[in-house]
């Protein structure tokens, strides 16, 4: 298969843990390849991917090669596939916009953003790089609460004619307007936020929907995260978490078998510790009703690494905006945006998505000019 080209806007641990992930599959045997949802999917395969542009502001990784970049501080995820050549692709400077909170500015010196002495670039001058660079699809991983940013670079996907895997909690898949702009241009766009292979979301989710099916009545329920990372520094500016706690609180919501009272649950990040790093600790407990109208209730702890938990789920998504492209079909893509993302344009089951994806990917796929089922 050909490659597919991306650009990733935000070279932060995301971008890291994917960049790393393109290079470890790409030496992998199927039969190897651990934490796959999907090894070939439409027939791409993860090493299929390409970075040929990506932007940032940080002077730490403006001007670096993308695989030297990923490296670079405040980056702190784990490196699981070290040895990478160079791309080729350097990164350029981005607008600074939203894209990063007062306090980052003034942070330590490892954690503080420090913009590169570069010229900011216009939307004619992004639009002219996706073109030229061939890139098919853009991967947004900017901060969380960077509505104009992300605004900006959509634009210019609309305008080069790219797809787009829209991986935060700024509403633009689940937002009509947005969403209608991507199907008039017959661009497909996966969104909003990304739902992490096993994060706290799905098994939040996952424990709602066993509730339900099992007739117990969730009565309260919390999720409290920690972690160490640059996302959760960032979120300490509470005004940038508004979306954010939408998101997460609706991917919740919406499995329960009614919906709780807004003083009944509480979902959000909780607090920064910075010798966390990349590791992200949640916390949840809900309370319920049992037979007979007897309490109960469930504790549990999950400790991950955050930004390879997103990766995979980002892997597929962007072979799913391919597979759009390569069928014409543009606009919110409704299956593959419920499975992999926590706010889509229609919430339903994650059984029910998972099989909307699957039969996506299956309806999609294109092998010498006919469909096939390879998935």
């Amino acid at each position: 298969m050909e490659q597919i080209k991306i650009a990733i806007v935000g070279v932060g641990n995301c971008a890291s843990a994917l960049v790393q992930g393109i290079h470890y599959y790409r030496q992998a045997e199927q039969e190897e390849a651990v934490g796959l949802m999907h090894w070939e999917l439409g027939g791409y395969q993860p090493g299929d991917i390409e970075v040929v542009t990506a932007y940032d502001i940080d002077r730490r990784k403006v001007g670096q090669d993308v695989n030297n970049a990923i490296f670079q501080p405040p980056n702190c995820t784990t490196v699981f596939f070290g040895d990478l050549p160079d791309s080729g692709t350097d990164v350029k400077m981005g607008p600074v916009l939203d894209g990063v909170a007062q306090h980052m500015a003034d942070h330590d010196p490892q954690y503080r953003f420090d913009t590169a002495d570069a010229s900011e670039p216009t939307m004619a001058d992004v639009v002219s790089d996706l073109v030229n660079s061939g890139t098919q699809v853009l991967v947004n991983f900017l901060p969380v609460g960077a509505q104009q940013a992300t605004e900006f670079y959509l634009k210019c996907a609309l305008e080069a004619g790219v797809g787009v895997v829209n991986c935060i909690p700024v509403f633009i898949a689940s937002n009509p307007e947005w969403a209608e702009r991507f199907a008039s241009r017959g661009l497909p766009i996966i969104g909003d936020d990304v739902k992490s292979q096993m994060g706290a979301t799905i098994v939040h989710r996952t424990l709602t929907d066993l509730f339900r099916r099992r007739g117990v009545k969730l009565t309260r329920t919390y999720q409290l995260n920690t972690g160490g990372n640059t996302d959760f520094l960032n979120m300490l500016d509470r005004k940038r978490l508004t979306t954010k706690k939408v998101s997460k609180t609706e991917a919740v919501q919406s499995v329960a078998q009614r919906r709780l009272d807004d003083a009944d649950i509480h979902i959000g990040p909780s607090d920064y510790v910075p010798w966390q790093q990349d590791n992200k600790v949640g916390f949840i407990r809900m309370e319920g009703k049992l037979f007979g109208d007897v309490d109960m209730n469930l504790e549990m702890r999950l400790s991950v690494e955050d930004s390879p938990n997103s990766a995979g789920v980002v892997i597929d998504a962007v072979r799913c905006v391919r597979l759009a492209i390569d069928n014409g079909q543009g606009g919110a893509l409704e299956g593959p945006s419920a499975f992999f993302c926590k706010h889509p344009p229609r919430q339903v089951s994650d059984d029910e998505a998972w099989r909307l994806v699957n039969e996506f990917i299956a309806s999609s796929t294109v092998v010498d000019g006919s469909k096939t089922t390879r998935n």
